[in-house]
């Protein structure tokens, strides 16, 4: 029998019951040396550390985070200990780009690309890729930089051409979005990564996104900036020092969207990084039962009157609720901040991504008759034109 231990926000667990496999769960900050005393197994979630001070002297072989990002855990005591290790990268992707693209449909940002305007993306990993490719099908222009993935490229004798912008170029577009992980030590640092000086380069015309890691932005520094004249437009997800933010970000006006790090908390997107950890399980207990259908249940959409991209994704997500959400944490005091924070991602309403939906029978006579799930030929509406990139780059 295989006693795992997982953070109780994860998706689909019930669904890998099996007579190999003991599930027990618990609230991810609550994970404590008595709580992994009698695991086999720990899947976490980025508000758990996972370090020797939780898992010395454990039975635990194998853990797995949920994230993409590992910077909360200590990969190499994992591997010093001889104790298994998987994040999940990839698997929340596109539900990252989708929050993307609902910000620039509700900030306006969505019509300069349409228009010509260009988009800057900090960071190569999943999230740039797919958002690259996501834009290159709707026709922008894009502008990528991300030198540690160009460098390793170049030393594998590839082409690494299409990321080696600088971080210059990129801060001159229109929008810019930050996908970077973050790096404190190393040739490329990201921490920080936009500070006073950089900041001090945007204008109020551009938009800048950053749904990567907090303190890639010196929030401090971005404090000045919005108090100067003609800031840029501002949204973000993730927050340096979270779960306690610098609340005086709120009183600006030129931050847009404010939203409590949930940029890839889609229902689809936790469920893969679920399935992904439990193959890697299977790697190291091969009895496990086989897991269960990757698909589940199908997301249809059907409505009318869909004439126009922001109305197409609004039926999976509205990111401007999100938003309203957080921004009534701004009226707490210091400590319960934090606390509610944490509620607003354990307690988030779980979106499902346009990505993974299938059109209706009147959204397919909205969008065209060539549209749906056979997905022939291209449709000339602004909707058509998002749900069909938003598939064809899968």
């Amino acid at each position: 029998m295989i006693r795992l231990l997982a953070d109780e926000n994860m998706v689909g667990l019930s669904a890998l019951a099996s007579p190999g496999l003991q599930i027990r769960t618990v609230a991810g900050r609550a994970i404590d040396r008595a709580a992994v005393a009698e695991a086999d197994a720990l899947w976490v979630r980025s508000v758990t550390p996972v370090t020797a001070d939780l898992l010395a002297g454990s039975p635990v072989r194998f853990v797995g985070t949920a994230t993409a990002g590992t910077e909360h855990i200590d990969e190499t005591w994992l591997r010093a200990s001889g104790i298994a290790f998987s994040a999940a990268p990839g698997s929340n992707a596109n539900a990252v780009v989708e929050y993307v693209l609902g910000a620039l449909l509700e900030t306006g940002a969505w019509a300069q690309l349409e228009e010509g305007g260009s988009l800057g993306i900090v960071g190569y990993g999943h999230v740039g890729q797919r958002l690259a490719a996501v834009a290159s099908r709707l026709g922008w222009r894009t502008v990528v930089s991300d030198p540690p993935l160009a460098a390793s490229r170049r030393e594998r004798g590839e082409d690494g051409a299409a990321m080696e912008a600088s971080l210059a170029q990129v801060l001159a577009c229109d929008v810019i979005s930050l996908h970077s992980s973050l790096e404190r030590d190393g040739p490329w640092p990201s921490y920080h990564l936009l500070g006073e000086e950089e900041l001090a380069q945007l204008r109020s015309h551009q938009l800048l996104i950053n749904a990567s890691r907090g303190a890639v932005i010196d929030n401090a520094a971005l404090c000045n900036r919005l108090a100067a004249g003609a800031p840029p437009q501002v949204v973000l997800d993730v927050w340096e020092g979270e779960p306690d933010f610098t609340v005086r970000l709120l009183d600006f006006d030129a931050l847009r969207i404010a939203t409590p790090h949930i940029a890839g908390y889609s229902r689809d997107a936790r469920h893969q990084a679920t399935l992904l950890l439990y193959a890697r399980l299977r790697e190291l207990y091969p009895d496990l039962s086989a897991p269960p259908d990757a698909g589940g249940d199908p997301n249809v959409l059907d409505g009318e009157g869909i004439d126009d991209a922001r109305a197409l994704l609004r039926c999976c997500y509205r990111i401007d609720e999100d938003d309203r959400r957080f921004r009534a944490l701004k009226a707490l005091e210091f400590g319960a901040r934090a606390k509610a924070f944490d509620r607003l991602r354990k307690e988030y309403p779980l979106r499902r991504e346009l990505a993974h939906s299938l059109l209706g029978g009147v959204l397919c006579d909205v969008l065209g008759d060539e549209m749906g799930s056979e997905q022939k030929g291209e449709s000339g509406s602004a909707a058509g034109r998002l749900y069909e990139a938003l598939h064809a780059s899968l």
